[in-house]
């Protein structure tokens, strides 16, 4: 185990939102539920944010499927909202999404949310470390065997019939894999997800590895989502604008 904290790139304050609510503006936000708990500690008191929806985890596993459904959630908002921050990463399919969006649109640039709570630069280095690494943020700690276990009933009804159990389901599925990497939000109380964490690493005989994330990244992107709700105000409306990404 080694504990490797992570310095934040966007300067101590980058985990507070640095426009400050109160301007008239009306924001939405439409993110994958891993974000729900960084996200929440952003925007709980925001008076700026007026609809917020956090989307099933899995949509990414069907790439058209994610990409249609996050644009009509978007869309969905026109004329309700001045901007939309989008809380996804590229995730498969979303590189070019915001271009399809008829609201102001922030997309948070990185691989997926992995990428976004590490940052790009430190999820290389992650990787290039260990390739063979399952990534547990306190979300996915959480889903556990439990989650794994319906992804194999669902794609494997029959797995009884043919002798199939969920230790064999996870061994295939993570073979090549070696260590678990469990990443602190550094919102607290975690003790549980970290215990959980440790469980499913001794189980799959994988080494366990923490280290710290950061929520610079929801940060700029509320932040940016701001500047582009208030850009939309000055020119006269979102058909000059065009969607962003949040670095």
């Amino acid at each position: 185990m080694y504990f490797q904290p992570l310095v934040n790139m966007l300067g101590e304050a980058s985990d507070e939102c640095l426009v400050r609510p109160g301007d008239g503006m009306k924001i939405g936000v439409i993110a994958c539920e891993t974000f729900e708990r960084g996200l929440e500690h952003l925007i709980k008191d925001d008076r700026d944010i007026v609809h917020k929806e956090y989307l099933e985890f899995g949509l990414h596993e069907h790439p058209e499927v994610l990409k249609k459904t996050v644009i009509e959630k978007v869309n969905a908002l026109e004329g309700k909202v001045d901007a939309v921050l989008l809380g996804y990463g590229i995730c498969n399919s979303l590189a070019e999404v915001t271009e399809e969006m008829r609201v102001p649109t922030v997309r948070l640039d990185a691989d997926d949310c992995i990428g976004v709570l590490l940052t790009p630069a430190e999820y290389e280095k992650e990787r290039k470390m260990c390739a063979g690494t399952m990534y547990h943020t306190p979300y996915f700690a959480r889903m556990n065997r439990e989650w794994f276990e319906k992804e194999m009933r669902k794609k494997m009804p029959n797995y009884e019939e043919v002798g199939i159990d969920i230790d064999w389901y996870l061994r295939v599925m993570f073979d090549g894999y070696s260590r678990v990497l469990f990443i602190d939000d550094r919102l607290g109380n975690v003790q549980e997800c970290i215990d959980m964490s440790k469980q499913f690493a001794d189980e799959l005989d994988l080494r366990w590895e923490c280290r710290e994330g950061t929520l610079a990244m929801l940060a700029k992107g509320i932040e940016r989502t701001k500047e582009l709700a208030k850009a939309k105000g000055k020119v006269g409306g979102p058909s000059q604008l065009q969607g962003i990404s949040a670095q």
